[in-house]
């Protein structure tokens, strides 16, 4: 959750015509993270408890990606959500792994 704040703060920051592209697709990211993570805590089986693990993790690298695209067009310079990120990142693949 603390991951979600901190991108819906740094996008907040970008130009206005990034409202509806790289803005909203950061945000459904780091949304779609702890999202799945509670949505996998229903399942009952190892399977489906992977799955959604599996896409929380996949969803942490497509954020990341649009992370580095924002700081590489430099709509930010903010570099310690990338410290939530890995943290999120090394603690699903942990889960991931068993």
């Amino acid at each position: 959750m603390e991951l979600v704040n901190h991108v819906y703060d740094i996008v907040n920051h970008f130009p206005k015509n990034e409202m509806y592209g790289l803005s909203r697709q950061s945000q459904r990211c780091s949304v779609s993270i702890p999202s799945n993570v509670a949505e996998e805590c229903s399942r009952k089986s190892n399977k489906e408890f992977s799955r959604y693990i599996q896409i929380a993790l996949g969803s942490s690298f497509e954020l990341e990606t649009q992370l580095l695209i924002a700081m590489t067009r430099k709509y930010s310079t903010n570099s310690a959500v990338f410290v939530n990120l890995d943290i999120v990142q090394k603690s699903s693949m942990r889960l991931a792994t068993g």
